[in-house]
């Protein structure tokens, strides 16, 4: 399949029975049931969230929960057959997408934050993550202080560029702070030294180095910048269309469904090179399951129940 067109599948089954639709079809579910078609916009690197494999196939943990949301959706719709289209986006190009109706659900891995709420919304956060800087051992970067005049990376349309970029102005620190058009050309500015550091979310950073030519070269700062929730993201305004995202989303909360996703992609054997992240829940994330929410606001991410820390 190629990497630049829609790619297709078909979701198919036999879901009429018991479907009752409660109220004229607006928006997006319209749309789908109109088109016998949805649209997820997807990443070619945002590895495991959403990425191509070795055969040029998008995979990922995204990706998994939003055909898993799709599914749903369809037995919502009554529909024997739902089409889902594959829409590359980058992070330049994600909201201005879902904002003109190219894509209905956009799975990769996109901060949900106050400011994007006032462009699109989101559905219940599917993953904490933070802020971090990756560089090479040899560069001694433990910091954002230590990067004080040096070249400093990161991907363009992200809340991660925006924040270095106003640290760096506050902090007084000189950095030349270059914009990379995806995390995979990012990181390899750094290993290719033309940058010393890629400020990126870490679970990001981790899945580069892991799968890089050589994962021990690598360091990524303690240092959090910020707090990162993840979730998929779907038009603003559209509340029927939000309230089926929703409660799909909660449903596999609920069901423990996304435990099992979470295991697949964070600790078991991906492709294409079978490497395992072996990285365990969080408990910011496993307070998110016990209560969904979508709020963009960090502090609600930033404390955890102590019932959360046994």
């Amino acid at each position: 399949m190629k990497k630049s067109g829609f790619v297709a599948v078909v979701i198919g089954a036999s879901l009429l029975s018991g479907v009752v639709m409660a109220q004229e079809l607006t928006g997006t579910l319209k749309k789908i049931k109109d088109s016998g078609s949805v649209t997820l916009g997807v990443r070619d690197s945002s590895i495991p969230f959403s990425y191509l494999d070795d055969k040029q196939s998008y995979q990922g943990y995204s990706i998994d929960l939003c055909l898993r949301t799709v599914t749903a959706i369809q037995r919502q719709l009554g529909l024997v057959a739902l089409k889902v289209k594959m829409n590359p986006v980058t992070s330049a190009t994600r909201i201005p997408l879902m904002a003109n109706g190219t894509i209905d659900l956009e799975c990769g891995s996109t901060t949900n934050n106050v400011e994007r709420q006032n462009q699109v919304a989101f559905a219940p956060t599917t993953f904490v993550t933070a802020n971090r800087l990756l560089a090479k051992k040899s560069a001694n970067i433990t910091k954002l202080d230590d990067m004080k005049g040096k070249t400093l990376v990161s991907t363009a349309g992200t809340s991660n560029l925006k924040q270095v970029t106003a640290l760096n102005a506050e902090r007084k620190l000189g950095m030349n702070i270059l914009a990379a058009k995806d995390h995979a050309e990012a990181f390899l500015m750094v290993e290719t030294g033309r940058a010393v550091a890629f400020a990126m979310d870490d679970i990001l950073l981790s899945s580069l180095a892991a799968s890089s030519k050589s994962p021990n070269d690598y360091v990524i700062t303690k240092e959090s910048l910020s707090v990162e929730p993840y979730g998929i993201m779907l038009r603003r305004g559209d509340e029927p269309f939000k309230k089926a995202v929703d409660t799909a989303v909660i449903n596999l909360m609920k069901s423990g469904e996304i435990n099992r996703i979470y295991a697949k992609w964070f600790q078991s054997p991906i492709p294409p090179k079978g490497i395992n992240l072996s990285i365990p829940m969080s408990d910011q994330l496993k307070a998110v399951i016990a209560k969904p929410t979508d709020s963009g606001d960090p502090a609600t991410y930033a404390a955890v129940p102590a019932a959360q820390k046994k």
